[in-house]
């Protein structure tokens, strides 16, 4: 099991970077924070997994560590390259993948179940109707649905938050092609598993070929890289993969900046001003008065120059109820403990 961590792409950033007040924050890429998601690479799952079979619960186990799921399935042909199932048939393979992480989900709830008695629900409202909610969610996995896609009230949303069941992790369908195939755009399994995702909630979906990308990340220059893509015809879709990764986790970021620096911060979608403050330091969220808010969009549009955003009206002071918005630049301001830290 190997985990990397992904900057996302940092146009924005960069950007933000080249208008900063200093040109020293241009030169220096250690002045910029980006973006990350941490990707872990955990080996397939097989037919039988919920019950022991391969790597079984370690394999499980992994997957309950995560927040979201990459569900890499295999389309091409390769003679010299084994298949688990012998064939290759990425429909199958979903079906698998989605039934094994069922199986385990359906096992930990009717174990949740069955850790109640008759007489402790009669007597316990508040526990009974916490058992009512598991019930459902019970009924829901056995008939063959994953809990992400089902239609939850905010109390039911709160017991599966509790329960961190496996079906209910945001999941990208990436399928591996052979590089003739993802050039060309074309693969007989393509539309096959659109149907297939479409008709089980619809996650997002992501070509790829793992033989192209690995051509690509021996590049051992960006001049190099950019001229085998213009031989091959097709560009690395790595960037887009840890973006849409990023943003199905519900995450979004802001930037904060000085004389000399840029930072990018990651925090979850619907969050307030205090709240996100707090990723930068506590006290940012416990001393909070207000934050002085601009849109990079309206950033750019000024030419980088933030004396003209403010001429322009662009410049926001906000309050505590304020959701910050992807993109915002904010500067905070917050009253400092007694004693003078910060």
């Amino acid at each position: 099991m190997r985990t990397k961590t992904c900057c996302l792409p940092t146009r924005r950033l960069t950007l933000r970077c080249a208008m900063c007040s200093t040109a020293r924050a241009c030169r220096r890429r250690s002045l910029m924070r980006c973006a990350v998601l941490k990707v872990t690479d955990i080996a397939g799952l097989v037919r039988g997994a919920a019950d022991g079979a391969g790597l079984g619960n370690a394999f499980l186990s992994h997957i309950a560590a995560v927040d979201g799921i990459f569900h890499m399935v295999r389309a091409f042909e390769d003679a010299d390259i084994a298949h688990v199932e012998v064939s290759v048939d990425p429909v199958r393979d979903l079906e698998i993948i989605a039934a094994e992480l069922r199986a385990k989900d359906l096992a930990a709830v009717r174990r949740q179940i069955a850790s109640v008695s008759v007489a402790k629900r009669g007597q316990d409202k508040p526990l009974n109707a916490r058992c009512l909610i598991w019930e459902k969610i019970e009924a829901f996995l056995a008939d063959g649905n994953d809990v992400r896609n089902g239609d939850w009230n905010p109390k039911e949303v709160d017991e599966l938050n509790e329960m961190l069941l496996l079906s209910a992790k945001p999941v990208i369908v990436l399928v591996n092609l052979s590089e003739r195939d993802y050039v060309r755009r074309k693969n007989k399994w393509l539309g096959k598993i659109k149907a297939w995702v479409d008709e089980h909630g619809g996650d997002p979906i992501i070509p790829l070929s793992c033989a192209l990308e690995q051509r690509y990340a021996e590049c051992a220059t960006d001049e190099e890289r950019a001229k085998l893509q213009e031989e091959v015809g097709a560009p690395s879709i790595l960037n887009k993969i840890v973006t849409t990764g990023y943003h199905r986790l519900n995450l979004i970021h802001f930037f904060t900046s000085g004389a000399d620096e840029v930072k990018c911060w990651t925090i979850r979608k619907g969050m307030r001003a205090p709240q996100a403050a707090g990723t930068i330091h506590t006290d940012f969220e416990e001393g909070f008065i207000s934050a002085d808010v601009h849109s990079f969009d309206d950033f750019k549009e000024c030419g980088g120059n933030e004396a003209e955003v403010k001429k322009k009206g662009k410049l926001r002071q906000q309050g505590k109820a304020y959701v910050v918005q992807d993109g915002d630049i904010i500067f905070f301001k917050f009253a400092a403990k007694k004693g003078g830290k910060k």
